[in-house]
């Protein structure tokens, strides 16, 4: 991976070395999407996990897909890991260690930051491919349990 330095310093290389402890939040989640000047809806602040983006030409809600009403504009069938433990602002690199791994396996990734922590959502049918090439790389994966299993259960996986 590259970065760019100030003018006249050219590029020079980042090693990405994080081996992050991965965890599944349970539910399959959707991203939506509502106009921009759009209210967000009272639904929308419930459940346990969400996250709510407004920009100017959009307002994007990723939420639990079974209780987003009919009718909404949305993407579904998302499954959703954390990144354990709160990450310092200082570390490099932290996202482009997970979704390098992930685009060298042709899976597709959303990502939510927070304060604390990152959040990679990938396509429910990608999950196995997507824990798998995490685990390649050197991250820890949930394993205790299938990602079926889980789905079913409600399980979050733990390493």
């Amino acid at each position: 991976m590259r970065t760019r330095c100030r003018s006249g310093e050219g590029l020079m290389a980042v090693p990405i070395t994080h081996e992050l402890t991965l965890t599944l939040v349970p539910d399959l989640f959707a991203i939506c999407r509502l106009d921009a000047g759009a209210a967000v809806p009272a639904w929308a602040t419930i459940a346990p996990f969400f996250s709510i983006t407004r920009t100017a030409e959009e307002l994007s809600i990723v939420y639990p897909q079974n209780l987003i009403p009919e009718g909404v504009r949305c993407d579904r069938g998302w499954r959703c890991l954390r990144v354990a433990g709160t990450l310092d602002f200082s570390m490099i690199g932290v996202v482009a260690s997970l979704t390098m791994p992930l685009a060298k396996a042709g899976v597709s990734v959303f990502i939510i930051s927070t304060f604390d922590t990152d959040y990679l959502l990938v396509k429910d049918s990608n999950l196995a491919t997507a824990m798998a090439a995490l685990q390649a790389a050197g991250h820890a994966v949930p394993a205790n349990t299938t990602p079926a299993k889980a789905k079913k259960t409600g399980q979050s996986y733990e390493p």
